[in-house]
């Protein structure tokens, strides 16, 4: 686990801010440009740096699981200084995944790719539930789990299937006088 930080100076107007002597309507650096938008208390995030090392030194030792932190952290109030210094870093963090999604082409098209193979998973799920037309009776949240698991496991089944059955027909293709190219199996994987 890494932690950086990084303190920019603050500007108004980021159309009025550039590198390079010129007007830029693009800033090639993320973290000066949350901090021009003024995302993030830097002075808290500064007073409360130690605390916030020392946290993420406990984490990454193990003393400490990350799942258990933020139950501690809210234990006490949320005027508490690290929780609060804790909540600013997540919103600079936040802005800077934001901008660099905003700012690069490749990554929003692996963020929508993997976006779509998500919601087409959800979506074929859906499709496969079986029993009161995949709608939850009850309210247990045990049982809920279980046919939300089951019904997992049923789509992961049917895809793994699939992908057997492809399998065996990409085979049996060149047997038959077909040629394949690398190109052409890339649009079948499941």
């Amino acid at each position: 686990m890494q932690f950086v930080f990084q303190r920019c100076p603050r500007g108004r107007c980021i159309c009025d801010r550039s590198h390079d002597g010129r007007r830029s309507e693009r800033l090639n650096t993320e973290a000066s440009f949350a901090a021009l938008c003024g995302v993030g208390d830097w002075d808290l995030i500064e007073s409360q740096f130690r605390h916030l090392m020392r946290v993420a030194i406990s984490v990454r030792e193990g003393a400490i699981s990350s799942s258990t932190l933020p139950k501690r952290l809210r234990s006490g109030s949320w005027k508490n200084a690290t929780c609060t210094a804790f909540r600013e870093v997540g919103r600079v963090i936040r802005t800077v995944q934001l901008l660099r999604y905003l700012s690069d082409a490749p990554l929003r098209r692996r963020v929508t790719a993997a976006t779509n193979k998500v919601e087409a998973f959800n979506g074929f799920s859906q499709w496969l539930g079986f029993g009161n037309r995949g709608v939850l009776a009850g309210n247990d949240p045990v049982e809920q789990e279980k046919a939300m698991k089951f019904n997992a496991l049923l789509t992961n089944a049917v895809i793994f299937h699939n992908a057997l059955d492809i399998a065996e027909i990409v085979r049996q293709l060149p047997e038959e006088g077909w040629t394949i190219e690398p190109e052409e199996l890339a649009h079948i994987s499941p």
